[in-house]
C-alpha cells in the first residue's frame, strides 16, 4: 500500500486527531526506522518515549513469539502466571507495595485519582465532608481523559471539553510559596510530573517536591508522581524521583513497559491500596499475560542498561550545552538522562529545525511550541549523539541567516543534574 492511498483512505476514514508527517513507516531495527521508500531514519523519539529498547529487540521477539504461542488474553476473573511476577518486580525498584495493572498511562492516571479519592473517604472518620480537593501544577499534562484533563495544566487541552472534574486547583510550577498558600486540609492528593514531558522536559525543583512531600505527610493526604515519560529507565535510574531522596504514595507508569504493547501501571503502598476493594475499579484488557510477558522482559534488560543511560545522556547533555555556547538561539538546557530539552527563542525556529533534521532522516519533535524534545532509545551510542548534534549545528546555522524571529520564552525552569 502507497503512503498516498495510506492518506486517502484516512482522511476519509479517521477521526482526525492527528497531523501527521507525510511519511509511511514500514519496518524498525536498533534505534532505525525505514520507510516505504526505504529510506533509514534515525530515531531520537522513540514513539514518545515506548520503544525504549529500540526496534526488533531479540530479548523481546523471543518473548513475544513464546507467549504468543500460549496465551495472549484471558479475563481478569481467573489468573495467569506473569501479573504477580511482573509486579513483585515493579514493587521492588519503586520502594512500593502493591501494583494495579491497565492499558495505557491516561488510564493509570485515573485510577491514581480514584485511589485519592477513596483513600480521604476511608480515612474519614469524624463524620465530616471526606477530603476531595486536588492540586496540580500549571503547565502539565496527564492524559486526554476526563479525569486527566482535569488535572492537565495547559488549557489547549481542557478549554475545549469543559467543564471537567471539579475540585482541582492549580499551583505555579515550582512556586513553593504558592504551593503553601494553596494547600489545606480539604486537598487530598498533590499531582506532579517529576518531569513534565509534555509541558516542555522541564524537572521539579528538589526544593518544591520535598515541600509537597512535607505537606501531604504532615496532613494524611498524597503525593502523586506522574511517571509516565520520565520514569522506568529514562533518565538513568528505574524512576526521575530517585534523584530527589523523596518516596510517593504513588506513582503511575506506563509508556516502555511493555516494549510498545499497550500496558500501564499504579505502584502505590499497602496503606493506599487497601483502601480499594474488588468491584470497586478494574479493566478489561490491562494486565494481559502477553503484555506483562513481556514487561518482565523488558525490565531484566532495563537492569543492564542503566549504567549506559546515565553515561550517553550525560555526554549528549554536555554535547547540547556545546551547542548553546555557540548558538545564541538556545536559551536553555533542560533534562536528565535520555529525557533532554532544549529551549529555543520561538516556535517558528524549533518548528525550522524539526524539519530540517527530518530532512536529514533524524526524528526528534517539538513540544510546548518551542521546545525540541528528545527521547532516544536507551541503545543509543555516542556515535548516534554526534550524528544528531550535526545536524542540529546545521539546522541552527541556517536558522540564523533567516531574519531575526521573535522571541517566545518559558518561564524559567530549574531542575536537578545526575549525581
Amino acid at each position: 500500500m502507497s503512503l498516498a492511498s495510506v492518506i486517502r483512505s484516512e482522511e476519509k476514514l479517521l477521526v482526525p486527531t492527528y497531523d501527521r508527517h507525510k511519511i509511511l513507516f514500514e519496518r524498525g531495527r536498533g534505534v532505525y526506522l525505514w520507510d516505504s521508500r526505504g529510506n533509514r531514519y534515525l530515531d531520537f523519539l522513540s514513539g514518545i518515549g515506548v520503544n525504549a529498547l529500540g526496534y526488533v529487540h531479540p530479548a523481546i521477539q523471543a518473548t513475544l513469539k513464546r507467549q504468543a504461542g500460549r496465551l495472549i488474553h484471558v479475563s481478569n476473573l481467573f489468573f495467569h502466571e506473569y501479573q504477580a511476577e511482573l509486579a513483585k518486580r515493579l514493587v521492588k525498584i519503586s520502594g512500593l507495595d502493591r501494583a494495579f495493572f491497565c492499558n495505557s498511562g491516561t488510564e493509570a492516571w485515573e485510577g491514581a485519582l480514584k485511589l485519592a479519592r477513596i483513600y480521604a473517604r476511608t480515612q474519614n472518620t469524624n463524620g465530616h465532608k471526606p477530603k476531595w480537593r486536588i492540586l496540580a501544577l500549571d503547565n502539565s499534562f496527564h492524559g486526554r481523559t476526563f479525569g486527566s484533563l482535569a488535572t492537565t495544566g495547559q488549557a489547549k487541552y481542557r478549554d475545549p471539553f469543559v467543564p471537567l472534574l471539579p475540585g482541582v486547583g492549580f499551583i505555579r510550577f515550582n512556586d513553593v510559596d504558592d504551593l503553601k498558600h494553596q494547600f489545606d486540609a480539604g486537598v487530598c492528593a498533590i499531582c506532579i510530573e517529576t518531569i513534565q514531558g509534555e509541558g516542555g522536559v522541564c524537572p521539579v525543583s528538589p526544593e518544591f517536591l520535598q515541600m509537597a512531600r512535607k505537606l501531604t505527610e504532615s496532613n494524611d493526604a498524597l503525593l502523586i508522581l506522574d511517571e509516565i515519560q520520565c520514569g522506568l529507565g529514562r533518565t538513568g535510574r528505574y524512576f526521575a524521583y530517585e534523584h530527589y531522596g523523596i518516596q510517593p504514595d504513588i506513582v503511575t507508569i506506563a509508556k516502555p513497559l511493555a516494549a510498545g504493547l499497550p500496558l500501564g501501571a499504579i505502584l502505590t503502598s499497602n496503606r493506599v491500596a487497601l483502601s480499594m476493594h474488588p468491584g470497586m475499579h478494574g479493566t478489561t484488557f490491562g494486565g494481559g499475560p502477553l503484555a506483562c510477558a513481556v514487561a518482565i522482559e523488558f525490565l531484566r534488560v532495563l537492569d543492564e542498561l542503566l549504567d549506559h543511560v546515565r553515561e550517553v545522556g550525560n555526554y549528549f547533555h554536555e554535547q547540547l550545552e556545546g551547542l548553546k555556547a555557540t548558538h545564541g538561539c538556545i536559551l536553555e538546557v533542560r533534562g536528565m538522562g535520555l529525557m533532554l530539552g532544549v529551549e529555543l527563542e520561538s516556535a517558528d525556529t524549533a518548528k525550522s529545525v524539526v524539519s530540517a533534521l527530518l530532512q536529514r532522516r533524524i526524528l526528534i519533535n517539538r513540544t510546548h511550541e518551542t521546545v525540541l524534545r528528545f527521547l532516544p532509545p536507551y541503545i543509543i551510542q555516542e556515535k548516534h549523539v554526534d550524528e544528531v548534534i550535526r545536524a542540529l549545528d546545521s539546522a541552527l546555522r541556517a536558522c540564523a541567516t533567516k531574519p531575526r524571529l521573535a522571541s517566545t520564552r518559558l518561564r524559567g525552569h530549574k531542575g536537578v543534574k545526575d549525581e
